[in-house]
């Protein structure tokens, strides 16, 4: 499956934004998501995932203030962002997972594609 992360943008801290990631194919909804981000300078890690059941997991650092939800009809993930703050400023990046299992190591996962620029200015 082939995903396009979108939806970035500069905002100010307390800010919101909402990323999409959008796939190709018909059976979209057999797959998981899993958002990444990578930040100036740091490794990439996890965000967030949605199983195919709609059920969210969030890294600690966003849990409370990003959601994970998906519309199987448009093929696309969502990651709503509030209360954001500066040290959410990074590229990020989604992935598809074919099957209930899903790691929060990004070198599971290859094919990153060019991901989304948050930029969240204090």
């Amino acid at each position: 499956v082939q995903l396009q992360a979108s939806g970035g943008g500069l905002v100010q801290a307390g800010g919101s934004l909402r990323l999409s990631c959008v796939a190709s194919g018909r059976t979209f909804s057999r797959y998981g998501l899993v958002w990444f981000r990578q930040a100036p300078g740091k490794e990439r890690e996890f965000v967030a995932h949605i199983s195919r059941s709609s059920i969210g997991s969030y890294s600690e650092a966003v849990k409370g203030r990003f959601t994970a939800s998906r519309d199987n009809a448009k093929n696309t993930v969502y990651l709503q962002m509030n209360s954001l703050k500066p040290e959410d400023t990074a590229v990020y990046y989604c992935q598809a997972v074919d099957s209930g299992v899903y790691s929060t190591d990004p070198s599971w996962y290859h094919n990153w594609g060019q991901g989304t620029q948050v930029t969240v200015s204090s």
